[in-house]
């Protein structure tokens, strides 16, 4: 049994209690939280509800520790630290600052003799395999990736954590245009503001200055300044009543040429419709938990992404099993 952590239990953590429960071959050791411990109720038997300070503690009872922080500023901090105890997973998705992040991460793996693998989700992650397989299929082409319309964590998380913001829910919306455009082979170039909008309904704390709050997240970096973003303010009584779910999706679009003269196109389209991002997000942590255990086992230690990882060390059959039901 692979036995797994899970660093804080919102959202993602109880989904990846949730996708822990699904695998047979893993069991839930403990979660840990920055809360009181005696507040938090978890779903599993037997598991251990324990205080972030208490994770040193268990470097030789957990094997895959999932960190469920947010990227703005837990997991910067977090997987580094955590990376030289245990073999970890986290769903890092600031994509401009991956490359830091992997460095730093890397450093801590390898010092520890551990496996981490970052930026595991849907995108980054399965979205980001679909844009390299397409890409090393046809080369002579372009991918498109648009994201929603739904809620995205990471976003929501930042627009949170302004200074003001009692509570908040983020939606990623597709320009219908520039998604229709690519899909008619027009091959565009799209600008960032020109594939996406985004949308955030904010619940401000009392006393707290609208302008300035929406100010602070029309002009974020790497979350809203390269988009047309609208911020409606609203009730936490409306924030539950209509935003109470966490739906996303997207889609990677590739369009692809092929022959002497590059006269035949192609048109590679995959998609995801998601009732719940998060649930969504931890079964695929759960899974790249179980290969971090796997290549931890063979002797691999250092930072990996989805890239580096074979389909099969991801799955629970072996490869018989994989070759005569999947191939």
């Amino acid at each position: 049994m692979i036995k797994i952590g899970i660093l804080g239990y919102g959202n993602l953590g109880r989904g990846v209690e949730c996708a822990v429960k699904q695998n047979p071959d893993m069991e839930l050791a403990a979660v840990f939280t920055r809360r009181n411990p005696a507040d938090v109720k978890i779903l599993t038997e037997g598991a251990s509800i324990c205080s972030i300070s208490e994770v040193p503690d268990w470097k030789d009872r957990i094997d895959v520790m999932i960190l469920c922080g947010g990227s703005a500023t837990d997991l910067p901090e977090q997987t580094p630290a955590y990376a030289e105890l245990f073999h970890v997973v986290d769903s890092f998705d600031t994509h401009a600052r991956i490359p830091e992040h992997f460095a730093n991460v890397d450093k801590a793996s390898k010092k520890g003799g551990k496996v981490g693998i970052i930026s595991v989700g849907w995108d980054p992650g399965m979205f980001s395999l679909n844009r390299l397989y397409a890409s090393a299929v046809l080369p002579k082409g372009q991918d498109y990736t648009f994201w929603g319309k739904g809620v995205s964590q990471g976003h929501s998380d930042a627009v949170r954590r302004v200074e003001g913001v009692k509570d908040a829910k983020q939606y990623t919306v597709p320009v219908d245009a520039a998604l229709e455009a690519v899909r008619k082979g027009d091959n565009p170039t799209l600008s960032t503001r020109q594939k996406h909008t985004r949308e955030c309904f904010v619940v401000l704390e009392e006393g707290a200055d609208a302008a300035k709050v929406e100010k602070e997240i029309k002009t974020m970096p790497n979350y809203f300044a390269d988009y047309d973003t609208t911020v409606h303010f609203i009730s936490q009584e409306e924030l539950d009543r209509d935003h109470g779910g966490i739906p996303h999706g997207g889609f990677v679009l590739y369009s692809g040429k092929t022959g002497w003269e590059e006269e035949n196109s192609h048109l590679i389209e995959y998609r995801l419709k998601l009732d719940s991002n998060p649930e969504f997000t931890a079964s695929v942590l759960a899974a790249y938990a179980r290969a971090a255990y796997r290549l931890g086992a063979e002797g691999v230690s250092g930072c990996k992404t989805v890239f580096d990882i074979a389909p099969a060390y991801l799955s629970q059959k072996d490869g018989e099993t994989l070759r005569a039901s999947l191939l």
